[in-house]
């Protein structure tokens, strides 16, 4: 953890101060979080490889564009960076609609709608694992047009990396469903949905330890499963 006075000016409140207490009591439980990622992503890609390239063949001989789908996230103390997902959607489909995804988005491919069914698309986010800029078990990263737009306290899910799953993504995995019928889906976003995201997401700092990373592990796989 950094100090406390060498945080970004906008973390720098009482708001962010608790949790930040909270984490710096955990410094052992954050450096075992990043060696069982480091062991868990490298685990991962070997049994992954072959269905991540199978996969990737789908992709690009099915759609126009490029393979992986790189956006801007934000994870550590606002740190910025590109997440590694297959590409579900035509080439460009941020700028040609709305940064969230509903269920009949007439954007994603057929390829990418069994992609995202099955969360496959999240696949390649275990190279992020591996460079740092991600977790296996964290917040889920948002773009910066919405992190721009969070209440003080939501900052303090920042002060960990951004993880693949959590809490939060299990309960609104079908968040395309809530939002497909709503005409202005970035407000219903913001101002419905991130608020009890996040929730979730700051239960997750209070209650940071390695075994609830663990038992977040084996709860995403049955998910997925099921």
């Amino acid at each position: 953890m950094k100090p406390f006075e060498k945080l970004p000016p906008q973390f720098q409140c009482e708001e962010v101060k608790q949790y930040y207490d909270i984490l710096c009591k955990k410094n052992s439980s954050l450096v075992l979080k990043r060696i069982t990622d480091l062991l868990f992503a490298i685990i991962l890609l070997i049994f992954l490889i072959i269905p991540i390239i199978i996969i990737a063949v789908a992709v690009k001989t099915t759609s126009k564009g490029p393979i992986f789908y790189r956006q801007v996230r934000v994870t550590t103390y606002g740190r910025e960076f590109k997440i590694f997902k297959f590409r579900t959607m035509v080439n460009n489909a941020d700028k040609i609609g709305s940064l969230v995804t509903t269920q009949s988005d007439s954007r994603v491919t057929k390829v990418g709608k069994f992609l995202r069914k099955y969360r496959l698309d999240e696949l390649p986010q275990v190279f992020n694992v591996l460079t740092g800029s991600m977790s296996v078990v964290g917040t889920r990263p948002e773009v910066p047009k919405y992190v721009d737009k969070y209440e003080p306290e939501y900052l303090a899910t920042l002060l960990m990396p951004a993880g693949i799953t959590s809490l939060a993504s299990i309960m609104y995995k079908d968040e395309e469903k809530l939002i497909s019928s709503e005409s202005d889906v970035d407000k219903v976003y913001l101002e419905k949905i991130l608020p009890q995201k996040m929730r979730y997401n700051l239960r997750y700092i209070k209650n940071f330890g390695f075994r609830s990373d663990l038992k977040m592990m084996i709860k995403t796989v049955k998910e997925v499963f099921s």
